[in-house]
Order: C-alpha cells, then sequence, then structure tokens
C-alpha cells in the first residue's frame, strides 16, 4: 500500500468558513474525506498547520522515508525559500512532490502569481477546487503503481 502525505500550510483549518468566494465551503477535513474514498488502495495522510518549521519537519519525514507529498503550502508558496529547500530534497531523492492550491493563483492578486516552490516540484494542478487534491493523489498512485 502507498503512504501518500498531503501537507498544508498556513490557513488552511479555516477551510469553509475562510473567503469561501475563494476557497469554497468545504473543510479541509471534508476534502480529506473525499479524497481518501477516491483512492482505494493507498493510505493518504493529511496534516495542517500555520507553523513553516513543522511543515518542513514533516517535508523532511517524506523524504527519509521516501513518501509522496502533495503540498498546499497556501501562503508559504510566495517567499518561504526553507520551505523550498526541503521541498528540493525531495526532487534530489525522487520522491514525487506536487504542488495544489484550491484558487488559481495566477487569476489573483499579482504577490500570488509567483510560487517558489513550482521549481522543485514534479507537478503543479492549481484552480480545480477540492478536485486539485484528488487529481495530485490520483496522479501520484498511478504513476507509483
Amino acid at each position: 500500500m502507498t503512504t501518500i502525505l498531503v501537507l498544508n500550510g498556513p490557513n488552511l483549518g479555516r477551510l469553509g468558513t475562510r473567503e469561501p468566494e475563494v476557497y469554497g465551503s468545504e473543510t479541509l477535513d471534508d476534502i480529506a474525506a473525499a479524497v481518501e474514498a477516491s483512492v482505494p488502495g493507498a493510505d493518504v495522510e493529511f496534516r495542517q498547520t500555520d507553523d513553516e518549521a513543522e511543515l518542513i519537519g514533516w517535508i523532511h519525514e517524506a523524504v527519509d522515508r521516501k513518501l509522496p507529498v502533495v503540498l498546499n503550502p497556501a501562503a508559504f508558496t510566495h517567499y518561504s525559500y526553507a520551505l523550498r529547500d526541503a521541498a528540493a530534497q525531495l526532487k534530489q531523492a525522487g520522491v514525487p512532490l506536487v504542488e495544489v492550491h484550491l484558487s488559481n493563483p495566477h487569476t489573483r492578486e499579482a504577490f500570488r502569481h509567483t510560487s517558489v516552490i513550482s521549481g522543485v516540484a514534479t507537478g503543479v494542478i492549481a484552480g480545480f477546487g477540492a478536485d486539485s487534491y484528488r487529481l495530485a493523489v490520483d496522479w501520484i498512485q498511478r504513476s507509483r503503481g
């Protein structure tokens, strides 16, 4: 069975109430349940933190355990070079990393147009709401299968 870490950055624990016109009305727990139901045979582990250091620690864990990662870095997308450097270790180890976003950052404020993570990600899925997660996990499962 494949274990896939689905890691979520700051404020994503507020999904469902935080700007539902942008991020939708589903909570992160709703998204986790839908993803887990859509990929039988995978052990999908959702985690969320507002703490950059904790998120980096989870990336290090993924590198050490060779676990594929779906990452929604949230605001860290645009400026966290520390997170980018941790994520680069996944690429170096040959471990898939899919960056996901609920909204399409390129249709939003200019500061959201740049991702420091994308350059070290295997791929990026954005703008499909909760389906961004399902698409990422499905791709990882098929690519490892």
